[in-house]
């Protein structure tokens, strides 16, 4: 693997007297798919604006795809798909017209029709984009940041807006793209259980710097949130929380001389550590 598609060192950022962002340091590999999570306010919007050249930072050293985002031409500009939380296009284009029109910036475009019926859009290629619903205007928006095949794909909330099956149909485009294409992907998002289904790694962002930013497993360890064991002995259902369910079933296999009966163990969810780790951050 060779260098990394992202990185920050001291990532700093500062709106007069108010500092939003206080030395963040990423490490983005090619083909990975790195979910920013934080609430409100915690800096995810602005990172991502930095990166994608679209806002100058205060402090801290940059690079994307070994280029610093402040002296970005366009050839550079060519490289990264960018879906932004909200577009303001012309609402009379229409959807192929303004997917078409986009594609000829690049020199080797996705095909607008092709694309178009991937993202479940045919039926609205001739349509205003004033007419699209919710959803379909974030697929819209999706379809524009991947027309031109970039190296690297910034998704700021991309699945506000949609209904269950239109999530579950771009998570699996996302899976696609970075599984079979090997693109690189950065979101952010709010919603926990996309995160732990797209994300390879994830950090979390509270109050302008990274808390932990690993896989999940790392995550809970980070948290030191328990698992929980549960087993049927005697006959009576017995339940037990431990940080090292391994050891617990071991223990049991042993003192049971087999295997354990109704043996389950629930790990600790993405949710649980997040939460565990905002609340630990709250409290210091």
């Amino acid at each position: 693997m060779g260098g990394p598609v992202i990185s920050t060192r001291g990532l700093r950022m500062r709106y007069g007297r108010t500092e939003v962002l206080h030395g963040v340091d990423l490490e983005v590999h090619a083909g990975e798919v790195v979910a920013l999570l934080g609430p409100n306010g915690a800096g995810k919007t602005t990172t991502i604006e930095i990166l994608e050249g679209l806002r100058a930072r205060s402090a801290g050293e940059v690079e994307v795809l070994g280029v610093d985002p402040d002296n970005g031409g366009d050839c550079w500009r060519g490289r990264l798909g960018i879906v932004l939380q909200n577009w303001r296009d012309h609402p009379r284009w229409r959807v192929r017209q303004l997917l078409a029109h986009v594609a000829e910036f690049y020199p080797h475009p996705r095909d607008p029709d092709e694309l178009l019926a991937a993202l479940g859009l045919g039926a609205q290629a001739e349509q205003t984009i004033e007419r699209l619903s919710g959803g379909q205007r974030r697929r819209l928006d999706v379809a524009l940041g991947i027309v031109g095949r970039p190296e690297l794909l910034f998704l700021d909330e991309p699945t506000a807006g949609f209904d269950p099956e239109a999530r579950r149909e771009f998570h699996e485009l996302v899976e696609r793209l970075a599984r079979v294409e090997g693109m690189t992907i950065l979101l952010t998002t709010h919603d926990l259980a996309e995160a732990e289904r797209l994300a390879d790694r994830i950090a979390v962002l509270v109050d302008g710097a990274v808390l932990v930013f690993g896989t999940h497993a790392e995550l809970t360890a980070r948290v030191r949130a328990d698992s929980q064991v549960r087993w049927s002995e005697q006959g009576v259902p017995r339940t037990a929380n431990t940080p090292d369910p391994s050891a617990l079933v071991w223990e049991l296999h042993q003192r049971l001389g087999g295997p354990v009966p109704d043996l389950e163990i629930r790990r600790p969810s993405l949710e649980e550590s997040y939460l565990g780790l905002v609340t630990e951050r709250n409290a210091a």
